[in-house]
């Protein structure tokens, strides 16, 4: 009984922490990285959407925007001057910028202004 008990015990602590570990790297709830890493993350741009609307990455790290959505967009930086600029992006086009200083990043699609995300950068 005790060790029944033990072993439903680490069984639920393993499959709690993967689910974490999945949950944590799969931007799907916002995404940090831990200083030293350098990965690429993406913004998936669907339904006049950027998602996730706010991505928290360190520096160095190369974020890719991917058009899912039935007509063009693009992603331009707010900054002046502005730090990026993608051309139209039609379906499943794709556009990366590194990003290599610390700081807030916002953006907004030109053809349609309403959509607006933001990269921040640490």
């Amino acid at each position: 009984m005790i060790r029944t008990c033990l072993c439903i015990t680490v069984l639920t602590f393993l499959v709690l922490n993967a689910v974490a570990s999945l949950a944590a790297g799969s931007g799907y709830f916002g995404s940090t990285i831990q200083q030293g890493q350098e990965q690429t993350l993406e913004v998936k741009i669907d339904n006049f959407s950027f998602l996730p609307a706010t991505l928290t990455v360190a520096a160095g790290t190369t974020v890719t925007w991917i058009n899912r959505d039935d007509i063009p967009h693009t992603v331009v930086s707010s900054d002046d001057p502005r730090a990026f600029k993608s051309k139209a992006l039609d379906t499943d086009d794709r556009f990366s910028f590194t990003f290599t200083k610390a700081g807030t990043y916002s953006y907004f699609c030109s053809i349609h202004p309403k959509m607006t995300g933001k990269v921040v950068v640490q």
